[in-house]
Protein backbone atom coordinates (compact mmCIF):
# COMPACT_ATOMS: atom_id res chain seq x y z
CA UNK A 1 0.00 0.00 0.00
CA UNK A 2 2.85 2.42 0.61
CA UNK A 3 2.86 3.18 -3.32
CA UNK A 4 -0.67 4.04 -3.52
CA UNK A 5 -0.04 6.60 -1.16
CA UNK A 6 2.93 8.00 -2.80
CA UNK A 7 0.72 7.78 -5.99
CA UNK A 8 -2.27 10.24 -4.00
CA UNK A 9 0.49 12.76 -3.11
CA UNK A 10 1.51 12.90 -6.99
CA UNK A 11 -2.08 12.85 -8.45
CA UNK A 12 -3.41 15.93 -6.07
CA UNK A 13 0.35 18.05 -5.87
CA UNK A 14 -0.14 20.77 -8.51
CA UNK A 15 2.40 23.11 -8.26
CA UNK A 16 3.84 25.77 -10.59
CA UNK A 17 5.90 24.43 -13.00
CA UNK A 18 9.22 25.85 -15.22
CA UNK A 19 7.52 24.72 -18.61
CA UNK A 20 5.73 27.13 -20.47
CA UNK A 21 3.24 26.96 -23.55
CA UNK A 22 5.29 27.82 -26.66
CA UNK A 23 5.09 29.89 -29.18
CA UNK A 24 3.20 28.54 -32.20
CA UNK A 25 4.14 29.64 -35.69
CA UNK A 26 1.31 30.46 -37.81
CA UNK A 27 0.94 28.94 -41.53
CA UNK A 28 2.05 31.86 -43.91
CA UNK A 29 -1.30 31.56 -46.04
CA UNK A 30 -4.57 31.82 -43.83
CA UNK A 31 -6.25 29.25 -46.26
CA UNK A 32 -3.41 26.87 -45.05
CA UNK A 33 -4.51 27.19 -41.43
CA UNK A 34 -7.77 26.92 -42.11
CA UNK A 35 -7.26 23.04 -44.34
CA UNK A 36 -4.65 22.02 -41.04
CA UNK A 37 -5.79 18.90 -40.02
CA UNK A 38 -6.13 18.47 -35.69
CA UNK A 39 -4.12 15.70 -34.19
CA UNK A 40 -6.61 12.97 -33.23
CA UNK A 41 -5.43 10.51 -30.64
CA UNK A 42 -8.97 10.40 -29.25
CA UNK A 43 -11.47 7.24 -28.67
CA UNK A 44 -14.14 7.63 -31.38
CA UNK A 45 -16.46 4.82 -29.79
CA UNK A 46 -17.83 3.71 -26.68
CA UNK A 47 -14.72 1.23 -25.34
CA UNK A 48 -13.80 -0.45 -22.06
CA UNK A 49 -10.38 -0.56 -21.62
CA UNK A 50 -7.76 -2.35 -18.95
CA UNK A 51 -4.15 -1.14 -19.02
CA UNK A 52 -1.41 -2.19 -16.42
CA UNK A 53 -0.41 0.76 -14.54
CA UNK A 54 3.70 1.36 -13.75
CA UNK A 55 4.10 3.79 -11.41
CA UNK A 56 7.45 5.82 -11.96
CA UNK A 57 8.86 8.72 -9.36
CA UNK A 58 12.19 9.73 -8.55
CA UNK A 59 13.72 8.06 -11.24
CA UNK A 60 12.16 4.42 -10.19
CA UNK A 61 9.40 2.35 -9.73
CA UNK A 62 7.40 2.79 -7.44
CA UNK A 63 4.19 0.42 -7.93
CA UNK A 64 2.08 -1.17 -10.20
CA UNK A 65 -1.69 -1.14 -10.43
CA UNK A 66 -4.32 -2.37 -13.01
CA UNK A 67 -6.77 0.44 -14.03
CA UNK A 68 -10.10 -0.76 -15.90
CA UNK A 69 -12.40 2.35 -17.81
CA UNK A 70 -14.67 2.18 -19.71
CA UNK A 71 -15.26 5.49 -21.84
CA UNK A 72 -18.04 6.97 -24.13
CA UNK A 73 -17.25 9.81 -26.23
CA UNK A 74 -20.66 10.53 -27.29
CA UNK A 75 -21.82 11.19 -24.11
CA UNK A 76 -18.70 11.71 -22.05
CA UNK A 77 -19.36 8.96 -19.41
CA UNK A 78 -16.43 7.24 -17.92
CA UNK A 79 -16.70 4.69 -14.96
CA UNK A 80 -13.14 3.63 -13.42
CA UNK A 81 -11.70 1.22 -10.89
CA UNK A 82 -8.28 0.87 -9.66
CA UNK A 83 -7.59 -2.47 -8.31
CA UNK A 84 -4.21 -4.30 -6.91
CA UNK A 85 -2.63 -6.85 -9.32
CA UNK A 86 -3.91 -9.39 -6.79
CA UNK A 87 -7.02 -8.05 -7.59
CA UNK A 88 -8.85 -6.04 -4.60
CA UNK A 89 -10.58 -2.97 -5.81
CA UNK A 90 -9.39 0.22 -4.56
CA UNK A 91 -11.41 2.72 -5.80
CA UNK A 92 -14.66 2.55 -8.04
CA UNK A 93 -16.02 5.43 -9.67
CA UNK A 94 -18.49 7.32 -12.63
CA UNK A 95 -19.01 10.50 -13.94
CA UNK A 96 -21.05 12.42 -16.63
CA UNK A 97 -20.96 16.07 -17.23
CA UNK A 98 -21.07 17.84 -14.35
CA UNK A 99 -21.64 15.41 -12.39
CA UNK A 100 -19.59 12.44 -10.27
CA UNK A 101 -20.17 9.29 -7.86
CA UNK A 102 -17.92 7.77 -5.72
CA UNK A 103 -19.32 3.80 -5.69
CA UNK A 104 -16.24 2.68 -3.45
CA UNK A 105 -12.78 4.35 -2.08
CA UNK A 106 -10.71 3.06 -0.07
CA UNK A 107 -8.76 5.08 2.33
CA UNK A 108 -6.95 7.53 1.30
CA UNK A 109 -8.86 7.05 -2.15
CA UNK A 110 -11.92 8.89 -0.46
CA UNK A 111 -10.84 11.78 -0.90
CA UNK A 112 -13.18 14.07 -3.72
CA UNK A 113 -9.61 15.91 -5.21
CA UNK A 114 -7.79 12.40 -6.11
CA UNK A 115 -11.68 10.98 -7.89
CA UNK A 116 -11.94 14.64 -9.63
CA UNK A 117 -7.90 14.96 -10.71
CA UNK A 118 -8.06 11.12 -11.81
CA UNK A 119 -11.49 11.61 -13.97
CA UNK A 120 -9.99 14.65 -15.32
CA UNK A 121 -6.46 12.63 -16.54
CA UNK A 122 -8.95 9.61 -18.12
CA UNK A 123 -11.12 12.66 -20.25
CA UNK A 124 -7.59 14.32 -21.08
CA UNK A 125 -6.22 11.11 -22.63
CA UNK A 126 -9.02 9.81 -24.13
CA UNK A 127 -12.08 12.62 -25.12
CA UNK A 128 -11.00 15.37 -27.47
CA UNK A 129 -10.91 18.67 -25.88
CA UNK A 130 -14.43 20.43 -25.16
CA UNK A 131 -13.17 23.68 -25.34
CA UNK A 132 -12.60 25.83 -29.13
CA UNK A 133 -9.62 25.87 -30.84
CA UNK A 134 -7.80 28.87 -30.25
CA UNK A 135 -5.07 28.79 -32.96
CA UNK A 136 -3.21 25.79 -35.21
CA UNK A 137 0.13 25.65 -36.48
CA UNK A 138 3.39 24.51 -35.86
CA UNK A 139 5.91 24.50 -33.09
CA UNK A 140 9.85 25.52 -33.76
CA UNK A 141 10.33 21.98 -34.05
CA UNK A 142 7.84 21.55 -36.90
CA UNK A 143 5.22 19.68 -35.21
CA UNK A 144 1.75 20.43 -35.98
CA UNK A 145 -0.51 21.79 -33.12
CA UNK A 146 -3.64 23.26 -32.22
CA UNK A 147 -4.15 24.69 -29.20
CA UNK A 148 -7.85 24.50 -27.54
CA UNK A 149 -9.10 26.56 -24.67
CA UNK A 150 -11.17 25.31 -21.82
CA UNK A 151 -13.94 26.43 -19.90
CA UNK A 152 -11.99 26.30 -16.54
CA UNK A 153 -9.06 28.40 -18.02
CA UNK A 154 -6.86 25.60 -18.79
CA UNK A 155 -5.21 25.28 -22.45
CA UNK A 156 -4.55 21.72 -24.29
CA UNK A 157 -2.22 21.39 -26.94
CA UNK A 158 -2.50 17.92 -29.13
CA UNK A 159 0.61 17.66 -31.15
CA UNK A 160 2.01 15.87 -33.76
CA UNK A 161 5.53 15.13 -34.38
CA UNK A 162 7.05 14.81 -38.42
CA UNK A 163 7.65 11.04 -37.33
CA UNK A 164 3.53 10.24 -36.78
CA UNK A 165 4.00 10.72 -32.80
CA UNK A 166 1.46 12.24 -31.12
CA UNK A 167 0.87 14.20 -27.27
CA UNK A 168 -1.19 16.30 -25.76
CA UNK A 169 0.42 18.91 -23.18
CA UNK A 170 -2.23 20.65 -20.75
CA UNK A 171 -1.12 24.15 -19.00
CA UNK A 172 -3.03 25.68 -16.32
CA UNK A 173 -4.89 29.01 -17.40
CA UNK A 174 -1.40 31.28 -16.06
CA UNK A 175 0.40 28.43 -18.90
CA UNK A 176 2.73 26.32 -16.84
CA UNK A 177 2.75 23.01 -17.80
CA UNK A 178 0.42 20.59 -15.39
CA UNK A 179 0.15 17.19 -17.62
CA UNK A 180 1.48 15.34 -21.04
CA UNK A 181 0.57 12.69 -22.19
CA UNK A 182 2.28 10.59 -24.99
CA UNK A 183 0.83 7.60 -27.38
CA UNK A 184 2.61 4.80 -28.86
CA UNK A 185 1.96 1.93 -30.69
CA UNK A 186 -1.53 2.26 -32.19
CA UNK A 187 -3.66 -1.11 -33.46
CA UNK A 188 -6.23 -0.51 -34.79
CA UNK A 189 -8.39 2.59 -32.87
CA UNK A 190 -6.34 1.60 -29.46
CA UNK A 191 -2.91 2.46 -28.21
CA UNK A 192 -1.10 -0.26 -26.47
CA UNK A 193 1.20 1.99 -24.51
CA UNK A 194 0.43 5.63 -22.99
CA UNK A 195 2.68 7.59 -20.78
CA UNK A 196 1.01 10.10 -18.64
CA UNK A 197 3.04 12.66 -17.03
CA UNK A 198 1.89 14.71 -14.21
CA UNK A 199 4.37 17.59 -13.23
CA UNK A 200 4.52 19.59 -10.09
CA UNK A 201 6.19 19.91 -6.76
CA UNK A 202 6.95 16.13 -7.65
CA UNK A 203 6.77 15.18 -10.73
CA UNK A 204 5.67 11.55 -11.60
CA UNK A 205 5.02 9.25 -14.96
CA UNK A 206 2.35 6.83 -15.31
CA UNK A 207 3.40 3.71 -17.78
CA UNK A 208 -0.04 2.47 -19.28
CA UNK A 209 0.20 -0.64 -20.78
CA UNK A 210 -2.92 -2.44 -22.82
CA UNK A 211 -4.39 -5.48 -21.74
CA UNK A 212 -7.39 -5.45 -23.26
CA UNK A 213 -9.60 -3.80 -24.97
CA UNK A 214 -13.43 -3.97 -25.75
CA UNK A 215 -15.77 -1.64 -28.15
CA UNK A 216 -18.86 -1.35 -25.74
CA UNK A 217 -22.45 -1.42 -27.48
CA UNK A 218 -23.51 2.29 -28.18
CA UNK A 219 -26.13 2.24 -26.31
CA UNK A 220 -26.70 5.58 -24.73
CA UNK A 221 -25.21 5.08 -20.48
CA UNK A 222 -27.53 6.07 -17.89
CA UNK A 223 -26.49 8.69 -15.80
CA UNK A 224 -27.00 7.72 -11.75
Amino acid sequence: MKCIYRLIVFLMTFITSCQTMPVINLPILPADEKNLTCPFPFLNRKYQLIYGIEIRAAGSIQGAIIGITVADPATRFVECAIMTIEGMVLFDAEAGPGTLKLNRALPPFDSADFAKNMIEDIKLIFFAPEGNIQIKGTLPNGSTVCRYLEESGDWIDVIMDKSGEIEIRRYLSSSPLKRQVKFNNKVGNIYQSIELNGIGMVNYTLIMTLIDAQMVKSELTKKK
